[in-house]
């Protein structure tokens, strides 16, 4: 077969490639060039730089397979390639060591001051005194993310005789013993660390993490890194932390906007800014090359791609049977990710009347990308959904069943963990979604962008209480729903709210005496 690479990648990958296939690397072209010449090729191997579209896949007509050779595939049109035939395939692995040692080397430049005292030193002084470091040894460091990347970092830790703690809503306390790391949920996480890296997607959830509300919670000597995605970390309220002298350090290698013009960490003390150069490394680059070809032969040898990042088509009919409840099953993931209390260990998914007549592999992906969406930055499908839910732990179970009760349909979602399991179930009604069970409690819900949940004993006034509270706070109520067992006993509220209450407000809820519990749920807009 022909492969056509439009971006150097390391001869390493190249030479993966022309062992098996004819190879030819045409680099420089512009998009009509390429859209001119693609029709011969089966495989196209891309990096950053050219943009795969709509109409440079719609010329490929012999296209199999798109290899971008990195982690992200922002330059691939996803949805043009899937439903052209054409998988794709990334790197996603190979610049974890890169990222994982640029990290490290943040912390040591920070905590030893490198920059300021090299700056100085070429000035032509000689300030010993004014660049006394600290050592890393002893410190405590908190890894935001139990990744690929964010093991790698703890390993490197462990070595360097740092105590290190982790969260991570989907790694279990004994898979996180087994790399070195106290297992801890974020909360606990912030007060206790002398230095907080954060390696986690940029979503809803994560935008913004670490903020200046978090800030207020940390050590006074605490640094600060983000090697993981720009926006995870408030960059103005960092920096004004660093101004006021409230936060020690912190150091950026990713930024909200690339490049950062006009960034008030450019202005602020005590800080080491790097241009984007976590995968920048001769070793890494290799990596992801041969990562990206291999993944490349494997398609062409009409085998499933470990790593690719979109799913294979389905039948017409199974795609407009399942079509109406992949957003369902994708909200009820979100949902269910945000409720359980303890990394879930088993995840059942269960499928009951009319779409349990069809290939439901694509509903157990949107389940599990829903659930995993904010731990991993690997884009989740039904090429790679039971292998990301296995490498968290995570077995997954399917059952299909004709009998959906008085609905058409069903999806129902339980997450088994240390704890009591947690049930959600949901079903579609006129193209809408709705939320009919919560635990034991049934409802009919129709899902928000953010909801507020409280579990309370039954009792008068503790609804009105909550909602003068949110008023007070200007929060907005749209619509609630009040499920209960029975009377003055154990019952569910869910508010759905027109903005995401403060952290503030939701600690008081907790601490209202007939509150059990509360949870403060963020859907995506595409849920």
């Amino acid at each position: 077969m022909k492969i056509l690479a439009v971006e150097p990648i390391a001869a390493e990958g190249l030479e993966i490639l022309r062992r098996h296939h004819e190879v030819d690397e045409r680099l420089g072209l512009t998009k009509e060039q390429i859209i001119e010449i693609i029709p011969d090729y089966d495989a196209l191997v891309v990096r950053s730089q050219v943009k795969a579209d709509a109409d440079m896949i719609a010329a490929g007509t012999r296209l199999v397979v798109i290899g971008r050779a990195g982690v992200g595939v922002d330059n691939v049109d996803l949805e043009a390639a899937t439903k052209a035939g054409v998988t794709v395939v990334n790197a996603p692995t190979g610049n974890t060591i890169a990222a994982a040692e640029h990290t490290i080397g943040l912390m040591f430049a920070l905590a030893r001051r490198i920059a300021p005292a090299d700056a100085s030193m070429r000035r032509g002084e000689w300030k010993r005194s004014q660049f006394t470091g600290v050592e890393l040894r002893g410190k405590t460091l908190a890894i935001v993310g139990l990744g690929k990347i964010g093991q790698a970092i703890a390993k490197r830790a462990r070595a360097m005789e740092m105590t290190v703690i982790g969260s991570d809503p989907f790694v279990t306390a004994e898979q996180a013993a087994t790399f070195g790391v106290e297992l801890v949920t974020f909360e606990e996480l912030v007060p206790r660390a002398d230095l907080i890296t954060v390696h986690v997607p940029k979503t809803r959830t994560t935008a913004g993490l670490i903020n200046a509300a978090m800030i207020e919670r940390m050590k006074p000597n605490v640094m600060l890194f983000n090697v993981a995605r720009g926006g995870v970390m408030d960059e103005q309220a960092v920096a004004d932390a660093l101004k006021s002298g409230r936060i020690a350090g912190a150091a950026f290698d990713v930024f909200d906007a690339e490049p950062p013009t006009g960034s008030p960490l450019y202005d602020a003390p005590n800080t080491v800014l790097t241009p984007h150069l976590g995968a920048s490394t001769a070793e890494a680059q290799v990596a992801v090359a041969v990562e990206v070809a291999e993944q490349i032969l494997e398609v062409l040898d009409g085998r499933s791609a470990r790593y690719a990042v979109n799913a294979p088509l389905i039948t017409p009919e199974t795609a407009r049977a399942i079509e109406p409840y992949l957003p369902l099953a994708e909200t009820l993931g979100c949902f269910l990710a945000q409720l359980a209390r303890t990394a879930p260990r088993t995840l059942t998914i269960e499928i009951a009347g009319e779409p349990a007549r069809y290939d439901a592999s694509s509903l157990v992906a949107a389940a599990l990308r829903g659930l995993l969406e904010t731990t991993t930055t690997e884009r989740v499908n039904l090429v790679n959904a039971t292998h990301l839910a296995k490498s968290r732990g995570i077995n997954v179970v399917e059952r299909k069943t004709q009998d959906a009760g008085a609905h058409a349909s069903l999806l129902t979602l339980i997450a088994e963990g240390d704890g009591e399991p947690t049930k959600l179930a949901g079903t579609v009604v006129d193209g809408q979604q709705r939320i009919t069970r919560l635990d034991e409690f049934s409802m009919d819900l129709a899902p928000a962008p953010s909801m507020l949940i409280t579990r309370h004993q039954d009792r008068p006034g503790t609804m009105g209480w909550i909602g003068s509270l949110l008023g007070a706070a200007d929060v907005n109520i749209s619509a609630m729903t009040l499920a209960r067992s029975k009377p003055r006993q154990e019952a569910f509220m869910i508010l759905a709210l027109d903005d995401v209450p403060a952290p503030a407000i939701v600690d008081q809820i907790k601490a209202h005496e007939p509150v059990i519990d509360v949870w403060s749920i963020q859907l995506n807009g595409e849920h």
